[in-house]
């Protein structure tokens, strides 16, 4: 599977619009100017990374969003 396939079902899975993250991250595959690292990260610098990700503050916006799309989720659909 293309690294471009993989980011268009991680968009579908998490970004329900545009992500100018995600279409940067596509486009450096597209070109090739996106390479893997030297390096793969270690456990312990995967270990801090997911702990600085989780304890940076939650934006409102992101807060609403995610409110919003359980409300969705919660109607029934009218199939």
């Amino acid at each position: 599977m293309s690294p471009t396939t993989i980011l268009e079902r991680i968009r579908g899975l998490f970004a329900s619009e545009r992500s100018a993250h995600l279409d940067c991250i596509s486009d450096a595959f597209r070109n090739g100017t996106l390479r893997e690292p030297i390096r793969p990260m270690s456990d312990q610098e995967l270990a801090r990374a997911i702990r600085e990700f989780r304890s940076a503050p939650v934006s409102d916006w992101t807060l609403a969003k995610l409110s919003r799309r359980f409300v969705e989720a919660s109607r029934p659909r009218a199939d």
